[in-house]
């Protein structure tokens, strides 16, 4: 690869790093905004002083940390050369991506057997916040699936090495990402309750 080639390959990967980092900061942009909008809310009568965050939204939160545990297990080993390493780890990624929102659903059911739903009668703004808040991070947690999704089809078709490691570089800062805004929100919640 001559000079060129290698000067304009570098150019895209780095329009490709930033055009990552711009959809980052406009994701927590809107989170921002929801948070802000529950503390904002908070000082309404109707909402709950005391509630309990569900077990299971706590219990998603060990996965999502283990998850991103899997994926640096994952990077290090393509680094190292051990394709069946990294395969095991990026697969378990993906397992405990979709155990992470089979926890949230879990989390959704408890807050409905404690009596709050989304919408109707029953339904408290405290509550509504926390399912918006928690759906709307499930369809990034979708977004990282999908990235991870493709990371494994190009993994198996030997696309990545040591040298060669951009695709699951941006999949892996974004997962990470979803993955500190989960317990970010987790903890916000868990204080106003």
């Amino acid at each position: 690869m001559d000079l060129t080639e290698r000067s304009i390959e570098e150019k895209n990967d780095r329009a490709k790093r930033m055009m990552l980092w711009f959809g980052i900061i406009s994701l927590i942009m809107s989170f921002a905004a929801l948070t802000s909008a529950v503390l904002v809310s908070r000082k309404r009568e109707d909402w709950l002083k005391e509630f309990e965050m569900p077990s299971a939204f706590l219990v998603s939160c060990i996965i999502i940390i283990m998850s991103s545990v899997t994926f640096i297990l994952a990077k290090r080993a393509l680094r190292n050369g051990n394709k069946k390493l990294t395969t095991l780890m990026l697969l378990s990624t993906f397992g405990l991506g979709i155990i992470f929102i089979v926890s949230q659903i879990n989390g959704f059911q408890q807050i409905v057997d404690s009596g709050y739903y989304f919408t109707g009668a029953t339904s408290n703004v405290t509550m509504s916040y926390i399912y918006v808040i928690a759906a709307v991070h499930i369809l990034h947690v979708v977004a990282g699936l999908i990235s991870l999704l493709v990371v494994i089809y190009n993994h198996f078709k030997q696309k990545y090495s040591a040298t060669n490691m951009l695709g699951i570089d941006l999949s892996a800062t974004f997962w990470h990402f979803i993955d500190i805004l989960w317990i970010f929100l987790f903890l916000f919640l868990s204080y106003l309750a």
